[in-house]
């Protein structure tokens, strides 16, 4: 598979220089529009853009000169003409959707360029998934790069994955068209102790000439952090507060500061720039994880912008982090990120660079979406069988199978419990005391009962435990497939058979996310490729994702979008304390720990 859908520079070269010396006419001129020059962080009005094969050939005061009889003239009627949007790290399948219906729901949002990682289809489905997830996405009418992932699984020794990642992997996609780097090294212990493994992808990736991308998700920026960072990634996406994107920058990393559905980690870093006075080149936006309904109800990259400009952000300056900031980053500012010769024609008109209305978007020099409405195709790729069906529980479940054995004549115990916070993606390692009746531990009020079902090989394998934040009421349970990083199926509940009831039937229907209140499915949103994503639009999949989330309301969870929160209970690679199919893990420690602490 290769990106024949647009042809490199050394092929159109002759074009633009003659177009741009007016011996030959420009396919596309832009006329009269206020030219926004990230590079210079200038806004120019007055100016006009001139485009051939797909390139930008010239951009000043006066193209009339390459203006012919078959030129096609856009007015920009005095509109900002903007750079297209760059997101420099997302997970598509974060979105539910495949990388043609995640583009179709970004296009009309001035997205023109992807950073992707898909290491959520890595831990599934192995190299194959990943390859499927390249191959689609270089079909597409815009820009999506690959990362090659890094960790499947994110902490050995600690998660059991459907599928591992090797260096020889990783030393293969690199040689992949669409392959620009290596995803986010969530193994950051590994690193900052020089594992043999995980030195040698950095290696391979270093010797193709790639970028090696960042997670450092942890507080400790002492020695560790100066470990990770020696060895070898260049950004991380990982910070919560300004001392985490200063400590990032002047060790040398890009601070990619993420908005996603649930991540709001733009407001306590980008003071770093807006009061520190830091220098803002090496700060990038992203959005990381952003389900469905973000996407078609509230915006992607446009949205992420116009937070930051909210935030106390110079507009230009957030336009910058969000378009020549990333392309340089991933060493491909003469390709992308800004409205200049020979980059391509990715560019957005606007009236107003601080609500950032998209009222059309331009990629590779055609027009791609219209006030809001997407006018291209984006190709779908012939999923394979074995990419469907990939929910293997062993047996069907039922309510005994989520009991938690209490110690002998224990009539209360003290549990480890993992604690929700809202809008980030660490939790909290709390402690509760807890009931034991019939010899069983019992949830107590918010505190409720998680397990983790392994769904990779069928072991029958159930890990339970406890979490507390969500708020539920009543006898329900929700239940997902899309369980960050190694993807087995996650089920949160206050009734035992309820939570038998979710996880049967997400393997009746081949995975995805579902919520049962008293024996009634009250939402489904099937998932059936990998249990990742649905091949159907966007809108269709946003609108069964949104009422899952009135269900889980109408369940007593008040949280902005606990969706995501849910999703990533099984992260062992984020603080402090999360749940996999081999225990419940420490992650401050990066050691497995008993669930009931001490009887009571």
């Amino acid at each position: 598979m290769t990106d024949i859908a647009f042809p490199s520079w050394p092929d159109v070269a002759p074009h633009l220089i003659s177009v741009a010396a007016g011996r030959a006419f420009a396919d596309t001129v832009i006329r009269q529009g206020k030219w926004v020059n990230v590079h210079t962080r200038e806004v120019l009005p007055d100016h006009d853009i001139a485009i051939v094969a797909g390139r930008i050939a010239y951009v000043g005061p006066d193209a009339s000169y390459c203006t012919g009889p078959d030129t096609e003239v856009i007015e920009a009627n005095g509109r900002f003409m903007i750079p297209g949007l760059c997101d420099a790290h997302l997970h598509i399948e974060s979105g539910m959707l495949t990388p043609a219906e995640f583009a179709r729901a970004v296009i009309p949002h001035g997205t023109t360029s992807m950073f992707t990682d898909p290491h959520e289809i890595a831990n599934v489905l192995g190299l194959d998934g990943v390859k499927y997830m390249h191959d689609e996405a270089l079909m597409q009418p815009v820009n999506i790069f690959t990362q090659m992932p890094s960790c499947a699984p994110s902490a050995p020794g600690l998660e059991t994955t459907g599928y591992e990642i090797s260096p020889e992997d990783v030393a293969e996609a690199m040689s992949w068209p669409g392959i620009v780097g290596l995803g986010e090294m969530m193994n950051f212990p590994g690193v900052a102790n020089a594992d043999p493994k995980m030195l040698a992808e950095i290696a391979a990736t270093q010797r193709a000439g790639k970028t090696v991308g960042g997670h450092y998700a942890s507080p400790d920026l002492g020695p560790n952090f100066a470990a990770y960072v020696a060895g070898g990634p260049a950004d991380d996406h990982e910070g919560t507060c300004e001392a985490d994107a200063i400590a990032r920058v002047r060790q040398g990393m890009r601070s990619m500061m993420r908005l996603g559905s649930a991540w709001y980690d733009v407001e306590t870093q980008i003071t770093a720039v807006t009061e520190k006075g830091l220098d803002p080149r090496s700060f990038i936006l992203c959005t990381d994880d952003c389900h469905s309904g973000t996407l078609v109800n509230d915006g992607h990259m446009n949205r992420v912008v116009r937070h930051a400009i909210a935030c106390g952000c110079d507009p230009v300056v957030a336009l910058q982090m969000a378009t020549i900031n990333t392309a340089t980053h991933f060493g491909l500012e003469r390709d992308i990120g800004s409205i200049t010769p020979g980059r391509r024609a990715d560019v957005i008109l606007t009236s107003d660079l601080t609500e950032l209305p998209i009222e059309l978007v331009i990629a590779r020099g055609k027009i791609v979406a219209e006030s809001g409405s997407i006018k291209v195709d984006c190709p779908h790729l012939d999923w394979p069988d074995s990419a469907r069906g990939t929910i293997h529980l062993g047996h069907e479940l039922a309510g005994k199978d989520f009991e938690l054995a209490a110690p002998a004549g224990a009539n209360a115990v003290t549990a480890n419990v993992i604690g929700v916070v809202e809008n980030q993606a660490p939790t909290k390692a709390l402690k509760a005391d807890l009931p034991v009746r019939n010899g069983l531990v019992e949830g107590d009020g918010d505190t409720m009962q998680i397990a983790l079902v392994e769904r990779h090989r069928g072991t029958g394998g159930v890990t339970n435990a406890f979490v507390s934040g969500f708020g539920y009421q009543g006898k329900m349970a929700m239940a997902s497939t899309v369980a960050h990083d190694s993807h087995h199926m996650i089920v949160v509940g206050t009734d035992r058979d309820q939570m038998a009831l979710a996880a049967n039937r997400l393997a009746e229907v081949g995975g995805g996310v579902t919520l049962f209140r008293d024996g009634e499915e009250m939402a489904l949103v099937e998932l059936p490729i990998a249990g990742l994503m649905s091949d159907q639009p966007a809108t269709e999949v946003a609108a069964k994702a949104e009422a899952l989330g009135e269900a889980m309301q109408a369940c007593g969870c008040t949280l902005n979008n606990a969706y995501m929160q849910h999703s990533l209970l099984a992260l062992v690679v984020i603080p402090e304390l999360r749940i996999s199919d081999l225990g419940l893990v420490d992650v401050r420690t990066f050691q497995k720990i008993p669930v009931i602490e001490s009887v009571t």
